[in-house]
């Protein structure tokens, strides 16, 4: 393995040697794969329904370079991850091509695209050392290294983003049609293909949302403040509770959310039908916080305390059906 490789990974590199490991990489496909192999592994390594768990995620990669400095281990190595996907095993997937999106084209990179599965949760260090943070069932496409003006990458599901500062080279997250620019900042986007509306969040810094053709039209975005998007119009309004953003480490929490919301998002995390047979079951608000790695049927159990209820599931078609309680 190459040693500049093992030390990006490992966290030794001061900002001059990334850059100059990212320079060897527009040069050399080889380096550029490894490169890419080894940062899809630690994607798959910080997938975790523990909330506390970096100590072994981080012994669990060392492990992994131990192994890979033996030469039949590093001559395997692609086919590993290929039959790993095969078997469901293997999240995070790239693919070797020059990908053009319906949304602005990332430049001529290698993309690289990565998918955490239902009742999942994933931590990714862009190469510019931007964190993101991916929730279940959410995909951002992201290319090897930066090159150009920009820093562009797309999101369809919700991430939450802390951005390295780079005044020359702002930061662009592309989701459904619309675009947010940022310089350094934190920031949750909400954007599902599904749902109806898309949300982003800021937390810290400033934030330019736009729709992709018309920058102009754009608002800007202060700390604590939201904007919902909805059929091409913008509402700004205050964020309602930080500890939403909770599901960064592994917690779902709800302050006063209206039952069907929280089962809106229970199905889109979980990847399950949810059909309530009586609409009066819908008025009922909770106030709570879960765990991920708790799954569904505890989640919902939970709640049942609270809210009587009745609870069938249908493992076949992978539904459940809520029904007010007689007791």
């Amino acid at each position: 393995m190459d040693e500049q490789i093992r030390k990006y990974f490992q966290g030794e590199l001061d900002t001059a040697e990334r850059l100059e490991l990212l320079k060897r990489m527009e040069s050399d496909d080889l380096l550029k794969k490894e490169f890419i192999v080894c940062k899809n592994t630690a994607a798959l390594l910080a997938l975790s329904d523990l909330p506390n768990d970096s100590e072994a995620t981080r012994k669990g990669y060392e492990r992994f370079l131990k192994r890979i400095k033996a030469k039949r281990f590093r001559q395997q190595l692609f086919r590993i991850a290929e039959y790993a996907a095969v078997a469901c095993l293997l999240i995070a997937s790239t693919f070797w091509a020059t990908v053009t999106f319906h949304e602005p084209a990332f430049p001529a990179a290698t993309a690289n695209k990565l998918y955490v599965p239902a009742g999942q949760r994933a931590k990714l260090t862009l190469p510019d050392g931007t964190d993101v943070w991916l929730n279940a069932q959410t995909t951002l496409t992201y290319p090897t290294f930066f090159s150009g003006k920009e820093r562009r990458v797309l999101v369809e599901g919700e991430a939450f983003f802390d951005v390295v500062p780079d005044p020359k080279k702002p930061f662009v997250v592309c989701s459904q049609g619309v675009e947010m620019k940022v310089l350094g900042t934190k920031f949750n986007l909400y954007s599902y293909p599904k749902e109806q509306e898309m949300k982003t969040s800021l937390i810290e810094g400033s934030l330019h949302v736009y729709f992709s053709k018309s920058a102009q039209k754009g608002i800007i975005l202060k700390p604590n403040e939201q904007v919902t998007i909805k059929e091409q119009t913008m509402k700004i309004e205050a964020i309602p509770h930080n500890d939403y953003f909770l599901w960064i480490d592994g917690i779902y929490s709800f302050e006063n959310e209206p039952l069907i919301n929280i089962l809106k998002k229970l199905q889109l995390y979980y990847d399950v039908q949810i059909e309530v047979k009586d609409s009066s079951i819908f008025q009922w608000a909770y106030t709570g916080k879960f765990r991920q790695r708790d799954g569904i049927d505890e989640i919902l159990r939970m709640i049942q305390k609270i809210h009587k209820f009745h609870i069938e599931k249908d493992e076949e078609h992978n539904q459940i059906t809520l029904s007010k309680s007689h007791i």
